[in-house]
């Protein structure tokens, strides 16, 4: 009997062909989802000036560091500050500065009166002001230069995804373009003379093809443009015709990963095994679903992945081993989802000696007790494609635990 290649060593052998993608400026404008080739420094301070946390006055804390309700201290208002106001007015003993949340804060001033610690609030701000509640201290309600970071300071750490937060944190720092990844393009072919498009009229023996669907949409999740999909009987034809068209247009410029889906198990009609043997190499792997996978490298350094045809092993096949490579293709710091450790609130069993990756809800109700439950009632069975809707998460059972009980705490991979 061949023995089962574990999960890990499958996965390195993949990580091992993957070579980094060329990097790009792009504006910020157009960077959000690539993946940060080089961090981002900042150009300018953040905070760029000292400014008011509140709206309110800009005093001398030595001035009304006596205040009270009972003893308010009476101000002359010698200035008025909108945020965006260049000015920098003088303060001396007795005067403030009306001052808007934003504003730069005069040299002269040192500490900022709410509103509130006043008596007449903003209805009576001009003029003359009575200050009743004393600043905390010096430097009370004012955002100091540089407290975020200052220039040169890293913003943005090189190999993470660019999402709204870090593109906001990049043009405060003054940064208006970055140096991004290439996106991974991407190639996703089904295999199988059963494989019909949805909504066709279904003769005896088809079904509708999903994976395409299905592969192309992770794929785009992973950062990767979906640049060729098709679906091929399984007399090779069509498969050869789909290569010929990836060798045709020059695979390091056009394709960078060819996504297979069926056709590399033990049956006859496999056809992604029968024609591409020898450039790709075929495993048994120790994981539930998903143990048939084939993988390789053409001549142009175009990474092949054969992963089995039905829905809930591809999708889970993709998550294990493509989806690492295409944000390693990018350069991504971290290239698994992340994880939980969660009780099981159902009792269900594990196929004997293979890594089950279970198709899982996470029940949320509680927000100080969240569980993880099967999607279906069938498990992890790979034809389920109906189930997959419901999952939020795969549950990752060790190969070494037969079932698993209710309360039992399980590793849970988080996937939306």
């Amino acid at each position: 009997m061949t023995s089962l290649r574990p999960v890990e060593e499958q996965l390195g052998l993949v990580l091992s062909r993957v070579r980094l993608l060329a990097a790009q400026s792009l504006p910020l404008s157009a960077a959000g989802g690539r993946t940060l080739r080089e961090p981002v420094r900042a150009r300018v301070d953040i905070p760029v000036f000292d400014n008011s946390a509140m709206d309110g006055f800009a005093v001398r804390f030595e001035d009304v560091k006596d205040a009270a309700p009972d003893a308010p201290v009476r101000l002359r208002v010698v200035a008025d500050l909108p945020a965006g106001s260049p000015l920098d007015p003088p303060l001396g003993h007795g005067d403030a500065a009306r001052i808007m949340t934003g504003s730069a804060v005069p040299t002269a001033a040192d500490a900022i009166v709410p509103f509130e610690d006043t008596a007449g609030g903003l209805a009576d701000s001009l003029g003359e002001i009575a200050v009743t509640s004393a600043p905390a201290a010096v430097g009370a309600h004012v955002r100091r230069r540089g407290g975020d970071a200052a220039v040169g300071d890293v913003v943005v750490a090189a190999g993470i995804r660019l999402g709204p937060l870090q593109l906001a944190a990049a043009a405060a720092a003054g940064v208006p373009d970055v140096v991004v990844a290439a996106r991974p393009r991407i190639a996703v072919v089904s295999t199988g003379s059963e494989l019909v498009a949805p909504g066709r009229t279904l003769q005896r023996g088809q079904i509708p093809e999903s994976n395409s669907e299905l592969l192309a949409g992770l794929a785009a999740d992973a950062g990767a443009d979906v640049v060729l999909r098709a679906s091929v009987a399984d007399d090779g034809g069509g498969l050869a015709r789909v290569m010929a068209r990836v060798a045709a247009a020059g695979s390091p410029e056009l394709v960078d990963v060819v996504v297979f889906s069926g056709g590399v198990s033990a049956g006859a009609y496999e056809v992604v095994k029968n024609e591409l043997a020898g450039t790709m190499e075929f495993a048994k792997v120790a994981m539930q679903p998903g143990k048939p996978q084939g993988f390789g490298v053409t001549a142009d350094g175009v990474l092949l992945f054969g992963l089995p045809g039905n829905p809930v092993s591809a999708a889970v096949s993709f998550e294990v081993f493509v989806r690492p490579a295409l944000l390693a293709l990018q350069g991504r710091t971290h290239l698994q989802r992340p994880l939980l450790r969660l009780p099981a609130a159902a009792r269900w069993r594990t196929p004997p000696g293979r890594r089950q990756y279970l198709p899982a809800a996470i029940d949320t109700a509680d927000p100080s007790r969240w569980t993880v439950s099967p999607a279906t009632a069938g498990g992890s069975a790979s034809h389920l494609a109906g189930g997959l809707a419901r999952a939020d998460a795969y549950a990752i059972v060790p190969a070494e635990v037969d079932v698993v009980t209710e309360g039992t705490f399980v590793d849970v991979m988080l996937i939306s």
